[in-house]
């Protein structure tokens, strides 16, 4: 696997645990269908919530947020759209980023922003 693969997955890893431990349920990790692809489905009590993950060595080319730029958020909003569907999910739904800063082995900087608007 691919260097930049690895520390993607590393992110995710510690997302899930990150989100675990303040009590969501894991639902779905790295859910694909077609073109459509969520990193982390889950339920916050009775909100469904979309997770984005962006896992960044460091800080030095800017925040790992702002790697979700318009097309992006498109992207997700067809691909949450394609979910919310596909499951006839009738209750609230969120989208949170969880960013991650740090090195595999070394312990990473953790920002979670809740209810981000899409577009």
């Amino acid at each position: 696997m691919a260097a930049h693969n690895e520390l993607g997955k590393w992110g995710e890893d510690i997302a899930v645990a990150f989100l675990e431990e303040k009590g969501y349920r894991i639902l779905e990790r790295d859910w694909k269908s077609g073109h459509h692809d969520l990193d982390i489905v889950a339920l916050d009590g009775n909100t469904l919530v979309i997770v984005e993950v962006k896992t960044r060595r460091n800080r030095l080319f800017g925040d790992p947020e702002e790697a979700i730029d318009y097309k992006k958020r498109r992207s997700l909003a067809s691909a949450i759209n394609h979910y919310v569907k596909l499951h006839s999910c009738r209750c609230d739904i969120r989208f949170d980023i969880i960013s991650i800063v740090g090195m595999i082995g070394t312990e990473p900087q953790i920002d979670h922003i809740t209810d981000v608007a899409l577009i």
